[in-house]
């Protein structure tokens, strides 16, 4: 897997030059005449999980960009809001237009979103947005190993997910409660008879279970557990605050979080969809992105730092398929570490 992303990062960049080569640069992504029909229709509705800030902030960008298109924002945790959409669908009422959910594959699935290949999606690593063109991520998060520098040294941390199961890390290693997207993960990527393997002896550990990533990064960093699963863009914004926080760049893999985005099937507002989904996926909002500490998949977008560089890692990308079965991940995993 990690040869094939690294094997798409060579085809991705030189569809990316080429795009930049033939292609000048346009005011709008859209044709003339589905920009008029964007006009006409005036109005745009997202759904999304993501930060209600940052949320807002595009929508208010995209409004200073387009103003003849007023938007409306609903903000809710992935599974509510995947809930919502079946549950609107099912009344008849379909007011959104833009979807964005981690959870967007039973939306594909029950045929809920329609494929639009955006002019952007050439600039992306091909990982990070759907074959058929149903979606693409706006943005990812890296689940890595983290660890206080102060407490422990680089030569001692852990180098990957299976030096967490050293007896010295026993009752050290901080992790969120609800890690079900990651022990998901683990099963597609390795296989479900060395994820469950993995899992049962990391339980034996007595790991330090809190909410949120954010939070473990913090308690890392004030030494209440030495190491920890955390995000290693978290960790990159708290170094730059003078943070004693460090990450391990040899994790293999490091699993990818996408935040896939797709134009709902039956979008009232269709033409102003797509105009909203090409301004996230837009070399501007993408690096808007960059400067709030937030990861892109966009090949012309610098990492945060040069360590985090794909060509530098080994990455691998959750595929939105995992969240089919998130249901289930959950269950097994509050019975190995809770029972």
């Amino acid at each position: 897997m990690v040869h094939r992303f690294c094997l798409t990062v060579l085809c991705g960049l030189l569809a990316l030059f080429m795009l930049l080569k033939e292609s000048p640069a346009q005011t709008h992504s859209l044709p003339a005449a589905a920009l008029e029909a964007a006009k006409k229709e005036g109005q745009v509705v997202f759904y999304t999980p993501l930060n209600i800030n940052d949320s807002r902030l595009l929508l208010q960008r995209f409004e200073q960009r387009y103003p003849f298109i007023k938007t409306d924002l609903l903000r809710m945790s992935a599974e509510p809001l995947l809930n919502r959409i079946f549950i609107e669908d099912r009344a008849g009422r379909n007011v959104v237009d833009v979807i964005n959910n981690t959870m967007i594959n039973p939306l594909k699935k029950a045929r809920l979103l329609q494929p639009y290949r955006s002019p952007e999606h050439a600039a992306y690593l091909d990982p990070f947005k759907d074959p058929e063109g149903y979606w693409a991520s706006v943005n990812n998060n890296y689940y890595v190993v983290g660890y206080n520098s102060r407490l422990v040294s680089a030569k001692e941390a852990p180098a990957d997910w299976q030096d967490l199961l050293n007896p010295k890390w026993k009752g050290k290693i901080g992790m969120d409660q609800e890690e079900y997207e990651w022990f998901g993960a683990t099963l597609d990527v390795w296989g479900r008879e060395r994820a469950l393997k993995y899992h049962r002896a990391l339980a034996q550990q007595e790991v330090q279970w809190r909410k949120g990533h954010t939070l473990i990064s913090q308690l890392i960093a004030a030494g209440e557990f030495p190491v920890g699963i955390v995000y290693a863009q978290r960790i990159e914004s708290m170094k730059k605050g003078g943070a004693p926080v460090e990450w391990a760049k040899t994790s293999n893999p490091i699993f990818v979080a996408l935040s896939p985005t797709g134009l709902a099937a039956k979008a009232p507002h269709p033409n102003a969809g797509k105009l909203l989904l090409d301004f996230m996926l837009s070399y501007e909002s993408q690096q808007q992105l960059r400067s709030a500490n937030r990861l892109s998949g966009r090949l012309d977008i610098e990492p945060l730092v040069p360590e985090m560089h794909h060509s530098k890692l080994k990455p691998a990308a959750i595929d939105p398929k995992v969240s089919d079965d998130i249901n289930r991940h959950a269950k097994e995993f509050r019975e190995i570490y809770f029972r």
